[in-house]
């Protein structure tokens, strides 16, 4: 985890589906350039009284698949029992949603880890963009260029095929 100081700012990100506040069931893929995450967004089904039991390989929900062009992530604790314990909130961070932090301590610091290069150039770090998704068992961050949304429907293991696609496909 980074340490944040009087800069950070958390402000609410348009353009992120809303994630299912009950199991969104959160699946992340990455590698050197890109990470994928898939996570189910609400259903609009009357409530019946029964809670539904939602299972990543046999659902049939709308499912939000975010690719972030960018490598640098954390995804685990807090949950949303423990959300208070995280360094952004009390600076716009809430519940069940997605954000953007200007002025990201993490950024800086990443850019001063990687001054020591001989070909460090300061700029390109100042057009990344620090985002957190918060969900209830886990949060996402990540830091990147900058991301693009699809939708699917069914259950999060059907969608692996797609994020292997989306890490595989060029920019």
């Amino acid at each position: 985890m980074y340490e944040v100081d009087d800069r950070d700012v958390v402000v609410p990100l348009e353009g992120i589906p809303q994630s299912c506040t009950g199991a969104p069931l959160p699946l992340v893929m990455a590698d050197e350039h890109f990470v994928v995450l898939a996570y189910y967004m609400p259903t609009h089904r009357p409530w019946t009284g029964v809670p539904q039991m939602i299972s990543p390989a046999d659902s049939d929900e709308p499912i939000a698949i975010v690719r972030f062009d960018g490598h640098t992530y954390m995804f685990g604790g807090p949950n949303d029992e423990t959300l208070s314990g995280h360094p952004l909130w009390g600076r716009g961070l809430k519940h069940y949603g997605a954000f953007r932090v200007e002025n990201s301590s993490w950024i800086r610091k990443l850019e001063r880890m990687n001054s020591v290069h001989r070909m460090h150039n300061p700029d390109t770090f100042w057009k990344l963009q620090h985002l957190a998704l918060t969900f209830h068992d886990s949060t996402f961050e990540c830091v990147c260029r900058g991301f693009e949304v699809s939708t699917a429907q069914g259950s999060i293991h059907e969608v692996v095929p797609k994020m292997v696609k989306l890490l595989r496909r060029a920019g």
